[in-house]
């Protein structure tokens, strides 16, 4: 025992010891994840959406183990899009998917997978279409607003600080080859409801039963709950659900004010965070919120997520044809963002927030209005120009007796 007290009171050159030792191999885990990055703020592990403007707003991306809820735009336009992303990163990365929707076969969706572009000539090409090259003019010093000279520059979209995901080509679909290097789970839930029998639990929708067995099988199976180690190199499930809680997956809420399973989809929501938390996942879901007529259940569903962002596309409506929103193509709200390892979450800079679909590029931007509304000041003739001019310049008594009056 003196020994021993020797041993720790003092270092082999004699000096006093110190019981903190410096763990390396914790970090060497967190950065052996293929295609994540730990959290600067939180210390959490983060993986790209495919979208580094969502991944800025978002905090520096989805952490592992959270769920990711999209609001649908009343089209699913681009809504779509934003899931294709999500899955894209993932097959770029080199990570597992899992893939489930009741409207389009699995398989399909995956083939429709926008290009990445890992070269750096073609994703500065990309980046040029995104932001309009700036005149010459623009870049000299400013002559008219020059106490605004030394202010600094805000970026058009918000972006993260480190280089982080990768950039896609919308116009081109990814190839097969790359698509043949990853591994993916299918859920089509025609095929599934044909195949295996209908599971009915805790007053659940038998779909929704199904996709939480599916997505439980998988996940211990594989080894992402971490109770059975993986064979090889750790890695990543990324669960994508589309149109959850439409007609197509046997609920009723899109249709009716008081459905018949008005918990089936919280349940659900509710069982599938506890299989992200305990797993290295994360999930996806887009859900068409403008057709649930229950707003209580809306808002059950929004506090049973993680992250929930909400689409306004101006299609069919009046701000489309509005010269003020002219340059784009919908409005991005974010509803909540999480709260992890911390009291405070962590809040975009910017709240008015839009996107635009380019010829190539999804982006998301800060929302900056036009300082006219049209080209030209709308004045109804020169003569009532030089009244008013005559007016200005006679005083205030003068103002009253001629054509254009002003009361004060």
């Amino acid at each position: 025992m003196a020994a021993r007290g020797a041993g720790a009171g003092t270092t082999a050159t004699g000096g006093p010891a110190t019981s903190f030792q410096r763990k390396a191999a914790a970090g060497s885990r967190l950065a052996a994840v293929p295609g994540t990055r730990p959290s600067v703020r939180h210390g959490q592990l983060l993986l790209s959406s495919g979208l580094p403007s969502l991944d800025g707003v978002l905090g520096g991306g989805l952490a592992v183990g959270t769920l990711l809820l999209i609001e649908e735009d009343k089209y699913g336009v681009y809504s779509n899009l934003l899931f294709k992303y999500f899955l894209a990163e993932g097959v770029v990365c080199g990570h597992d998917l899992f893939v489930a929707s009741a409207m389009e076969p699995p398989d399909n969706i995956l083939k429709k997978l926008p290009a990445p572009l890992l070269d750096d000539t073609h994703r500065n090409e990309l980046r040029e279409e995104v932001t309009p090259a700036k005149s010459e003019d623009f870049q000299d010093s400013m002559k008219i607003a020059w106490r605004y000279e030394n202010l600094p520059k805000m970026e058009a979209s918000p972006t993260t600080s480190t280089k982080f995901g990768h950039y896609y080509d919308i116009s081109k679909t990814m190839s097969p080859e790359l698509l043949q290097s990853i591994k993916w789970h299918s859920f089509y839930l025609p095929e599934e409801l044909s195949l295996e029998p209908k599971l009915k639990m805790c007053n659940m929708n038998c779909g929704y039963a199904n996709l939480l067995h599916s997505i439980q099988r998988v996940i211990y199976q594989e080894g992402f709950d971490g109770s059975h180690p993986q064979k090889k190199q750790k890695n990543i499930l990324r669960i994508g659900i589309q149109s959850l809680g439409s007609l197509l997956w046997g609920d009723d809420i899109c249709s009716s004010d008081t459905p018949e399973d008005i918990h089936s989809l919280t349940k659900f929501l509710y069982v599938l965070r506890g299989l992200l938390r305990k797993s290295l996942s994360a999930c996806i879901i887009t859900v068409p919120s403008h057709l649930i007529q229950n707003k209580a259940i809306m808002e059950r569903v929004t506090n049973l997520s993680d992250m929930v962002v909400g689409l306004e596309s101006f299609i069919g409506s009046e701000r489309e044809t509005n010269p003020l929103y002219k340059d784009y193509h919908g409005l991005l709200h974010v509803h909540q963002i999480p709260r992890l390892n911390s009291l405070i979450c962590d809040v975009s800079d910017t709240k008015d927030l839009a996107f635009r679909l380019k010829r190539k590029q999804f982006t998301i931007e800060r929302l900056h209005l036009p300082p006219d509304l049209s080209d030209t000041v709308s004045r109804s003739s020169k003569q009532d120009l030089a009244e008013s001019a005559k007016l200005l310049s006679s005083g205030c008594g003068a103002m009253a007796i001629g054509k254009k009056h002003l009361d004060f």
